[in-house]
């Protein structure tokens, strides 16, 4: 029997900044999670990833990530997606420079 689909989001890194860069249903990038097309349709999320894939003057490293639905947009059901979002593992640069 097949695995049921797990929604996802297309992510990669920002070609320039190499910061973490989710797709939103306007065919945009946003660095905020909350913000992604969450994508149920197995079909449709392979599709995404194609033309995703295909801006390489935008960003690298495209991928399909697991997400989950909740009421405040789609969150990681593992750990590495959650922690690529926070920025860099070592303290004081990028994103965690900000919250310290």
């Amino acid at each position: 029997m097949p695995r049921a689909f797990t929604p996802k989001v297309v992510t990669a890194n920002a070609l320039l900044e190499g910061d973490v860069v989710y797709l939103t249903a306007d065919d945009t990038w946003t660095r905020h999670l909350h913000e992604a097309e969450l994508l149920t349709d197995e079909a449709h999320a392979q599709v995404r990833l194609v033309d995703a894939s295909a801006r390489v003057d935008e960003v690298v490293g495209v991928y399909l990530a697991d997400m989950k639905p909740t009421d405040h947009g789609p969150e990681p059901t593992h750990f590495r997606e959650d922690f690529r979002r926070t920025g860099p593992s070592n303290r004081n640069h990028g994103k965690q420079a900000e919250v310290a």
